[in-house]
């Protein structure tokens, strides 16, 4: 129980009567002798001039329940009997009854001390690791202080543990308040949906959502957008869109913020015509009278960009600008990111050079987004000398920026500068991480070193890093290359051991190492494995297979296997007809494949 009844010494006698004679509260012990208690005006004159230390004297003897009790009988002011209650707990460890306190609060609640219940519910979710919401939900039901001020003790109630971050407890309180009947405001709860985006409770944020709407909690703006907010992160974008008919029906339009959130769901979909779809709602967005922000259009841009579109991306910052909105330093990292995917690099300096015209001052992401760019080129001395510029601007390089050289050091065979540039990351104070060592393990596996590149995962884990599916996948494609399949066979055992799930590279390149060694049996063992681990063999598969054996002339198996691809409805690929061409067709096999045979010429 969170609130306790307490007393003031440990051995206090057992009382077993009391009576009160005006101001006098006479307690008579079970030994037969009395003593006088303070009268209530005596300690509210104390407590009002807080004068603790006399208090303290004169309630030695004192139950701390059944003075609580006098205080509130008495119709004295709540907040002084509150600054008594505070004081009690604070400086004597006194806990008081959980029936007593809720009578106090509804005091306070009928007084409209609001703020005061506030800040004493506040405290108590703070600092109390037991709380039972049954036992106080009983206990208001129980008692006489209207459904009212029970209502807004549980409407602060729930505030307090959301401030608190005390989700759980928080939404355990909301369901309580429906059952008996308590109406909570959406003061309280908004800051709970909000919570429960965060803690990604998305599916408890729907049903407190549907509840609000069955108990007549009116949502406002702020709710919707809330809750419009964490079906899109959900990745829930046509229940969103229902959410904003919701609001309609209400009267209550959308602004700026809901529809760029929806965009914003739209562009982080992931699949085909999801620009398409984002574009639709902004021109529902522009009907309906509500004008883009710069957070509209920076939405777009980068949606356009990571969609491999730079062209649209461009129209859009064309059009912001003709609207009369300041493209900011998120808006030109986007675009530049964008060109340096595409490999346009003179067009991503060149407007970098304009963001420095317009005032606007290039940070670490956008000289990572160059460095990235120029790697990708293979002009890894553009890189540096961008690298080293980002000095002289005084911008702090982050792990990214050096992992994105050092990445393009390894892949060079420039090993030693990898290594200097990680030691130079230390000395910054930038601490490598998985990635980092990911790029130097992979280095020392293109030199053949594998001694070397074991002693950096031996080094990683001993920083406490955790090797993740990569770092397991560049061994066991070094272990393959260099003839050693079985050993890879074991690492990867070793990853279902470290609680990672093997994806389909890592049995792919297991197969294709068996496959070059000859042992086809192994090879079809581990896509037996795989398909048990239900991991779907898909094309990449079947063509390390079928090369594989026909590889070994043993072209009537290759050729079942193909069979086989074409008739789980995967989908051929260039490879694929360029094995079936050089490794069937031009020495004279023609594989048994009617029916199929379109599949495969499509390909060419």
């Amino acid at each position: 129980m969170l609130i306790k009844t307490g007393v003031l010494t440990g051995n206090s006698p057992r009382v077993s009567v009391f009576s009160r004679n005006k101001q006098v509260l006479r307690l008579f012990c079970s030994s037969d002798a009395c003593y006088t208690a303070p009268s209530i005006d005596t300690v509210l004159d104390l407590v009002s001039k807080q004068h603790w230390s006399k208090l303290k004297t004169l309630l030695q003897r004192t139950s701390s329940n059944t003075l609580l009790q006098k205080l509130l009988s008495s119709g004295a002011d709540p907040e002084l009997i509150l600054r008594y209650l505070n004081w009690s707990h604070k400086k004597l460890n006194l806990w008081h009854t959980l029936d007593l306190t809720l009578t106090l609060l509804h005091s306070l609640a009928n007084a409209k001390k609001y703020s005061k219940i506030r800040s004493f519910l506040d405290n108590l979710v703070r600092h109390d690791k037991s709380f039972s919401i049954s036992s106080l939900f009983h206990s208001l039901s129980m008692c006489n202080g209207g459904i009212c001020a029970n209502s807004i003790i549980v409407d602060m109630l729930v505030y307090a543990f959301v401030k608190n971050l005390k989700f759980d407890l928080a939404f355990e309180a909301f369901k309580r308040a429906g059952d008996y009947g308590f109406k909570l405001s959406v003061l309280s709860c908004n800051p709970l949906l909000k919570g429960l985006v965060t803690e990604s409770g998305i599916g408890k944020m729907e049903f407190m959502y549907h509840e609000m709407i069955r108990r007549r909690i009116e949502p406002n703006l702020i709710s919707f957008n809330i809750v419009v907010n964490g079906l899109c992160k959900a990745g829930k974008l046509n229940k969103a869109s229902d959410i904003m008919k919701d609001m309609e029906a209400r009267a209550i339009s959308p602004n700026v913020r809901t529809y760029n959130t929806l965009i914003d769901g739209y562009c982080k979909m992931g699949r085909i015509g999801k620009m398409y779809k984002a574009d639709a709602i902004l021109n529902r967005m522009v009907a309906n009278g509500i004008h883009p922000d710069e957070i509209t259009f920076n939405i777009l841009i980068d949606g356009f960009c990571k969609d491999q579109n730079v062209s649209g991306a461009m129209k859009v910052f064309g059009e912001m600008q003709g609207q009369g909105l300041n493209p900011n330093v998120v808006t030109y990292n986007s675009l530049i990111n964008g060109l340096c995917s595409d490999g346009k690099l003179n067009e991503a300096i060149g407007l970098r050079d304009s963001m420095l015209c317009s005032g606007l001052k290039p940070n670490v992401v956008t000289y990572n987004a160059l460095i990235n760019g120029f790697c990708k080129k293979k002009m890894v001395k553009e890189a540096i000398e961008l690298f080293d510029d980002i000095t002289r601007q005084g911008i702090v390089p982050n792990v990214i920026t050096f992992n994105t050289l050092i990445d393009a050091f390894c892949k060079h065979n420039r090993m030693e500068d990898a290594f200097a540039l990680r030691n130079q990351m230390l000395d910054r104070g930038v601490l490598p991480d998985v990635f980092t060592y990911n790029c130097l393990i992979a280095g020392r596996c293109r030199e053949g070193n594998l001694d070397a590149a074991k002693k950096l995962l031996e080094e990683m884990e001993s920083k406490d890093l955790r090797a993740d599916l990569v770092t397991y996948n560049i061994l066991m494609d070094a272990l393959c290359k260099k003839g050693e399949s079985r050993k890879a066979a074991r690492l990867l055992d070793g990853i279902s051991e470290k609680g990672l799930n093997p994806s389909h590279l890592s049995y792919n390149k297991l197969i294709e190492g068996y496959c070059s060694e000859g042992n086809l049996r192994a090879a079809l063992n581990v896509k037996t494995r795989m398909e048990k681990e239900r991991r779907r063999a898909n094309i990449v598969t079947y063509n390390v297979l079928i090369k594989g054996f026909c590889k070994e002339r043993k072209l009537e198996q290759a050729n079942r296997l193909l069979n086989e691809l074409l008739e789980k409805n995967l989908i051929p690929n260039r490879t694929t007809y360029d094995i079936v061409k050089e490794e069937m067709m031009e020495k004279g096999f023609v594989p048994d494949i009617e029916g199929h045979l379109y599949s495969i010429w499509s390909c060419s």
